[in-house]
């Protein structure tokens, strides 16, 4: 026993000098060849947070809470102290059905096969009148009987909640707890969410449809029922998803949810409902990207930022502990090569389960191309499966807490996004900001940034703009919508005919707008939609703001791929690339490979070849295909001897044929070849989606 202590003791490494990061830094610039650490190991985000190679202890050493364990403030490490060995991250599938009985049967299912929170995306068109705006998804509820059937043989004093509501607002609480309650469940027991987020909903459509008074009137009116009869069921939450998938940051991200929260707490104060009462029954909801330790460090700081407001407001550790929701982004998602959005998927739910989420959606595969199906649910949902029984992820407590890189990157993104806070707080808080169009154009200009890297191939989505599968078979698409509008329709004119069963109640609803009236004239056979006509939305004056652009970034070379496949149900074939290959392969392959995926990319298809020895061969060749694009792609040396003769022959066969050049020319050597008849040319540093572009509307 003394020799192991004596020997475990002994520093092995005593006989070498200890590095350190100067030295470090020394040895690695001479390694550079002249040039910095800045310049090329230092990577800048698009929070404008410059990410360095290495980290150190020091880099940390100034931060407050360090010591802080998982349970205490300020909660970065989670807000339990024994993490999901308490209380395991609950997964939280988005169920999109279209009708009360379809709904059943899958969370039945999915419940079965390890489902542990029933997420309903509710389709409202029913309830907004706005019929034709193309919403495929999502579950119609009316009435208390659509409740009873969609939850038909589930027990929710077992099964957590989920449920969204903007058209439903405060009667389709009321009618979910008239369902409860006809039920005979206890809501004490009851656990879960259905409210509202009107902000999120404006700077998602750029309006709502009612005013933003009528909004906290109702948000205040669900709050206060949920303090008094079910104190597990909240009725606010703060979306940030829109700002992720408008293209914005993780700074825009954290400092608009924070901004949005606080908008709400002091709309309720007003209201004369109590920090504590407000800060409880509010959830956030973030997306998760594929930046992987960004997204770790947003949701550790989204702990920090508001405990550190409700601190501040007087609120108790309860109200401190924030309640995170997130689903995976829908923004890097792809319709082109969607398998690959399974390993997307499985990246961003590490990283959630890593941040320490309380729940979690993983977006099917197909989620962008289609309702998903059983598969696409199963393996959405595996994932989560294989995390926490597989990975052991819930038998670990922030495991992140220590690291000096994510610890640096936390500290860092919450002070950039108290910094924003603190702008939005200035301008009046969130609701004013939005009005003046400042969070929008700043989400603009990171998304605008965003698309430049993507159109130039910097920022990459795998079998989209590189590495594409021409020869993928396509999942079936959406179908048409025209009959379920129809029957909305219907279902609207059958619950009008009804209403003169409960006029007085409505009446009275119509007069005071409380939840226990509405449940009286629920209970009497009214619908969500009576309530909503009874609280006269239409007579009120609505907020109109610029909304944010929701997309995926992958959209701009899935248009190339989708004109493309036009021309090609046209003509039978993909449009043509012929390429040029001159000269010893060593010569000309590493340029023919650039060329081949550079066109790709956009549904093009390139012949390829092993090389020619002479121009003649390649004119030959040139002819015996039906291509009107040409690169050529050999060696500088050989450039100038070749590009003349070749460029002469292809127009002189083919006046139309566009001739590239693979090779970013000098200013003099552009000037040049285009006196020869190069029209274009091929390089890194080129603008991948212009070219294309430029080409298709030239020749498709």
């Amino acid at each position: 026993m003394s020799d192991n202590k004596k020997y475990y003791n002994t520093e092995l490494f005593s006989d070498f000098p200890k590095p350190t990061t100067q030295k470090w830094r020394d040895v690695v610039e001479n390694s550079l060849k002249g040039a910095t650490i800045q310049e090329k190991l230092v990577t800048k985000t698009y929070e404008e947070i410059s990410l360095q190679p290495m980290y150190q202890k020091e880099d940390i050493e100034n931060y407050p809470y360090l010591d802080a364990l998982p349970g205490e403030y300020p909660y970065i490490r989670g807000i339990s102290k024994l993490g999901y060995l308490e209380e395991p991250w609950g997964i939280c599938q988005e169920l999109d059905c279209s009708t009360p009985e379809e709904f059943n049967r899958v969370a039945r299912h999915d419940l079965d096969k390890g489902q542990t929170i029933l997420k309903i995306v509710l389709d409202e068109t029913n309830l907004s009148n706005n019929y034709e705006n193309e919403i495929q998804r999502g579950l119609s509820i009316e009435t208390v009987k659509d409740f009873e059937q969609a939850f038909k043989n589930i027990n929710l004093e077992e099964i957590p909640f989920h449920i969204e509501t903007v058209y439903g607002g405060q009667a389709l609480f009321s009618t979910f707890i008239t369902f409860l309650k006809q039920q005979n469940y206890d809501l004490k027991k009851v656990k879960g969410f259905l409210g509202m987020d009107p902000l999120g909903q404006l700077v998602k459509e750029g309006t709502l449809p009612y005013s933003l008074n009528e909004a906290y009137d109702m948000m205040t009116e669900m709050t206060n029922w949920s303090v008094k009869n079910a104190q597990n069921v909240e009725s606010i939450i703060v979306q940030a998803n829109s700002y992720h998938d408008a293209g914005g940051n993780a700074v825009h991200e954290l400092a608009f949810a924070i901004s949005t929260g606080l908008d709400y707490l002091r709309e309720l104060d007003k209201r004369r409902v109590a920090v504590d009462n407000a800060a409880q029954h509010i959830s956030f909801s973030f997306s998760i990207g594929s930046n992987f330790f960004m997204e770790i460090a947003k949701l550790r700081a989204a702990r920090l930022l508001w405990s550190k407001v409700i601190k501040e407001l007087g609120g108790n550790e309860t109200s401190q502990k924030i309640k995170i929701h997130t689903r995976t982004s829908s923004w890097n998602k792809t319709i082109y090569d969607p398998y690959v959005n399974i390993l997307r998927g499985t990246v961003e739910a590490f990283a959630g389960v890593i941040g320490g989420t309380d729940s979690l959606h993983v977006s099917p595969f197909d989620e962008a191309i289609k309702p998903s199906d059983e598969f696409s649910r199963r393996i959405a949902r595996n994932t989560q499966l294989i995390l926490d029984q597989e990975s052991n992820l819930s038998k670990v407590s922030d495991p992140a807490g220590g690291s000096w890189y994510i610890e640096k990157l936390t500290y860092t993104l919450a002070e950039k996004a108290w910094e924003l806070f603190q702008k939005v707080e200035e301008v009046g808080g969130q609701f004013k900001a939005l009005q003046s169009g400042f969070p929008q154009e700043m989400v603009h200009q990171t998304a605008k940034e965003r698309a430049t890297n993507i159109k130039y191939r910097k920022d990459k989505f795998i079998g989209t703009n590189i590495f594409p599968n021409l020869k993928e078979a396509p999942l079936n698409a959406k179908t048409s919508n025209n009959n379920r509008i129809a029957a909305l329709k219907s279902k609207k004119v059958e619950s009008k005919s009804t209403a003169e069963h409960f006029t007085k109640d409505l009446h009275e609803f119509s007069k005071i707008c409380s939840i226990e009236n509405a449940i009286n004239a629920l209970n009497n056979g009214a619908t969500i939609v009576d309530l909503i006509d009874a609280m006269n939305y239409s007579n009120m004056t609505s907020p109109v703001i610029l909304p944010l652009h929701i997309h995926r970034g992958a959209e701009p070379f899935e248009s190339l791929r989708q004109n493309s496949e036009r021309y090609k149900n046209k003509n039978g074939d993909y449009p043509e690339v012929f390429v040029a290959n001159f000269g010893p392969i060593a010569t000309y392959k590493a340029r023919a490979d650039f060329v081949t995926d550079f066109f790709e990319v956009g549904g093009f298809k390139v012949t390829r070849n092993k090389g020619f020895n002479s121009m003649e061969e390649i004119v030959h060749a040139f002819k015996q295909s039906e291509s009107t694009i040409v690169v050529i792609c050999s060696g500088d040396d050989q450039y100038p001897e070749i590009v003349p003769e070749l460029t002469k022959q292809f127009k002189e066969y083919e006046s139309k044929t566009k001739v590239l050049l693979a090779v970013k020319p000098t200013i003099e050597e552009m000037s040049l070849y285009k006196q020869f008849g190069v029209d274009e040319f091929i390089h890194l540093h080129v603008n991948n989606y212009e070219k294309l572009k430029n080409l298709q509307d030239w020749g498709i």
